[in-house]
């Protein structure tokens, strides 16, 4: 476990090193600007690195990251919305061709959802579950009482991205742009004890193993 003196040194590390290799990456995001084309929405969760598992380099990745990489549906108040503000700006002033919901194995989230909260200082936390719910009711009508507890999880964990997808077209522009084809959403999956990512295809309705022609 690392502490801060470690991140210190982590930092002092990533300086003499990994910025020198990306110098002039970062210098000319400096002088143009960030464009990246995806937006990558995953979890909070502290063993998941989107950079990491893309193999992405700094500027190509916008990412969202909250507890159980879930999407509120659009609600215009005035309350403040982090994630949503976080869509909003990346569909429409950067305008992102892709929009990556990412779940993962062994989610916290998700195995809360089938316990009772019963900390009162979690307030936001079993409010923010709520956006669960529906991929929790889906599996347990789908599901038979046999089916082992991670086998549950494991399906609501898959079955809750596809719920994310749903409310992020909810999103006016979101909605214009995937249905002029400027935009497109995609489900993937990942695997946190084999490091393997899957992605939903639309086609055979299954989540796969990731390949180079998965799309």
């Amino acid at each position: 476990m690392k502490k801060i003196a470690d991140l210190i040194n982590g930092y002092e590390k990533f300086k003499d090193t990994k910025f020198k290799k990306y110098e002039n990456k970062f210098l000319d995001l400096v002088k143009n600007g960030q464009h990246p084309k995806v937006l990558f929405i995953a979890c909070s969760d502290s063993r998941i690195n989107p950079a990491l598992i893309t193999d992405a380099e700094p500027g190509e990745l916008f990412v969202l990251r909250n507890i159980g990489n879930f999407v509120p549906p659009f609600s215009p108040d005035n309350d403040y919305h982090a994630t949503a503000a976080g869509i909003e700006y990346a569909t429409s002033i950067l305008e992102v061709t892709d929009i990556i919901v990412c779940g993962h194995s062994h989610c916290g989230a998700i195995e809360t959802m089938y316990t009772k909260i019963t900390d009162i200082n979690l307030v936001h936390v079993k409010k923010w579950l709520e956006l669960g719910l529906g991929a929790k009711n889906y599996v347990s009508q789908k599901l038979s009482y046999d089916v082992t507890h991670e086998e549950r999880l494991e399906l609501t964990e898959k079955i809750s991205v596809l719920f994310q997808l749903k409310n992020l077209l909810t999103y006016p522009d979101v909605e214009r742009r995937v249905n002029e084809g400027e935009l497109f959403l995609r489900a993937w999956y990942y695997r946190l004890d084999t490091g393997e990512l899957e992605y939903f295809n639309t086609e055979s309705g299954e989540y796969e193993l990731m390949s180079g022609s998965s799309y």
